[in-house]
């Protein structure tokens, strides 16, 4: 049994005694598969048991907010009921989740407490003053100053998690899925700011859940809101459709996530993975490999020549291959150009459909740059004619960006990057065919590209990049799935 497998068992082990869901539970079964951070779609719902419930406000009250952790089939999620008397006001009605009939809610109203901004305020109110509610404890930076009460409003752009931005000062991540251990999105960003490492923004408050037997479990984190940001990856699609070069900024921002690992380096242990370790790295990817060409009948003509890939990084490794904490799902979409012109990376949680426990191991660095390098692929294709000479210069940019902080070219090791960008578009593949087959000639591209033999390196001459004392090389390619 695998360490996530484990603690997940833990934490819904012996909880069918808790707390009941009583009337809530057939209407929760009827919302829960339409949200867009349910990871269980398109299938029933079987066990639904109660894990802990909190009343954040006094019994009574009007409106009230239940705090609610749940099994759902072995996954724990979070969710923030708010509790009205019938009608709901029409401003909520979109929030609605179903009309109690009869228990200690008959009569009421119960809906998503976070489209409420009354409720939204109190959450707020709770991460201002530390303490413990049931098994819930909220915590803060001593030296934040968080201001009372500014209005609150949901970020709609979002799948997995849910966010509302308080005012033009912060924003609350609330994590839907979660499990046993600090998430990285905290644990990440807080060790980056005690380094010094301006790139990311610094928690302010948090709050997790206590639960007997389980690890805490991390439920939400307050961070500054960097008003006036550009999200990368609209603005990258901005400067095509203006066709406009973005050889600058991809430059900048190789240099940004340089200095973000070299602080992540430097605030938290680092591997060298073993010859043994790096073959079981190739034999995941060669397995991802395998189980993706079975789901997608596209990806099979091209199986033999991925996988040699991963056998060329498997037989490649006579020393170690440096592991350290990286962001783990790091694209255009995960970046922010800030109103001063700067680069900032956000939502260090990692793939939250991986194990919270295999986020949080050291991985090659290579796997954060291979993700940006995708989505400068990804961008290019989504535009209208092709534009793979952007593509290729971006990349080109990126990675001089990056050599130019570490001292470190990404390029000079090719064997290891097209292994992690292979093994990133290997994962494109499966997602676009599960949820945008109209994009699946997008990562299709690349694996068709990625399966051919490999031929000695291209030296077309790119321009020179603002600022840069590295010479140009051509190379490889990624974009926001999300």
């Amino acid at each position: 049994m695998s360490e996530a497998a484990s603690a997940r068992d833990r934490l819904t082990a012996d909880r069918a005694a808790g707390p009941g869901l009583g009337p809530l539970e057939p209407m929760l079964r009827a919302w829960l598969p339409a949200q867009r951070w349910f990871a269980g779609k398109g299938r029933a719902i079987g066990r639904l048991r109660t894990i802990s419930a909190a009343e954040l406000l006094p019994p009574g009250s009007a409106p009230g907010l239940l705090h609610l952790l749940l099994d759902v089939d072995g996954d724990c999620y979070q969710l923030l009921l708010g509790i009205r008397p019938s009608p709901l006001p029409p401003a909520l009605a979109p929030a609605l989740i179903g009309r109690a009939e009869q228990g200690p809610y008959a009569g009421q109203s119960v809906y998503e407490g976070l489209g409420d901004p009354r409720l939204a305020s109190l959450l707020l109110e709770r991460l201002r003053s530390p303490g413990t509610l049931g098994p819930l404890r909220f915590d803060r930076d001593p030296a934040a100053v968080i201001p009372e009460a500014p209005t609150p409003r949901p970020l709609s752009a979002e799948q997995t998690n849910s966010s509302l931005i308080y005012g033009d000062s912060y924003i609350l991540k609330v994590f839907r899925r979660v499990g046993p251990g600090v998430n990285p999105d905290l644990e990440l960003p807080r060790a980056l700011a005690a380094a010094g490492c301006a790139r990311v923004p610094a928690p302010v408050a948090w709050y997790e859940a206590e639960l007997p037997g389980s690890e805490p479990l991390t439920l939400g984190v307050l961070q500054p809101y960097l008003r006036g940001s550009d999200d990368g990856w609209q603005l990258a699609l901005h400067r095509l459709r203006a066709g406009a070069d973005f050889t600058a900024e991809a430059h900048a921002l190789g240099r940004a996530t340089a200095e973000v690992h070299s602080a992540l380096a430097g605030a938290l242990p680092t591997v060298a993975l073993d010859p043994e370790q790096t073959a079981r790295l190739a034999a995941g990817m060669t397995a991802r490999l395998a189980a993706t060409a079975r789901e997608v009948p596209a990806l099979r003509p091209y199986e033999a020549g991925l996988r040699g890939a991963f056998d060329a990084l498997a037989a490649s490794r006579g020393t170690g291959v440096p592991a350290q904490r990286i962001h783990g799902d790091l694209h255009l979409g995960q970046t922010l150009r800030t109103a001063d012109g700067s680069w900032a990376l956000i939502d260090f949680e990692g793939e939250p459909a991986r194990p919270l426990a295999d986020r949080r191991r050291p991985e090659p660095a290579v796997r954060d740059i291979a993700g940006i390098l995708r989505s400068f692929d990804y961008a290019a294709r989504s535009h209208r004619p092709f534009a793979p000479a952007w593509a290729d210069d971006c990349r080109a940019a990126f990675c001089e960006g990056y050599a130019r902080t570490t001292g470190r070219d990404p390029r000079e090791d090719p064997v290891l990057l097209r292994a992690y960008e292979t093994d990133k578009a290997v994962y494109e593949a499966r997602y676009e065919s599960r949820h945008r087959p109209d994009w699946l000639h997008v990562p299709m591209a690349a694996i068709r590209r990625l399966s051919e033999p490999q031929r000695p390196p291209s030296h077309r001459t790119h321009p020179p990049v603002p600022g840069s004392t590295t010479p140009h090389h051509p190379k490889p390619p990624r974009r926001p799935l999300a």
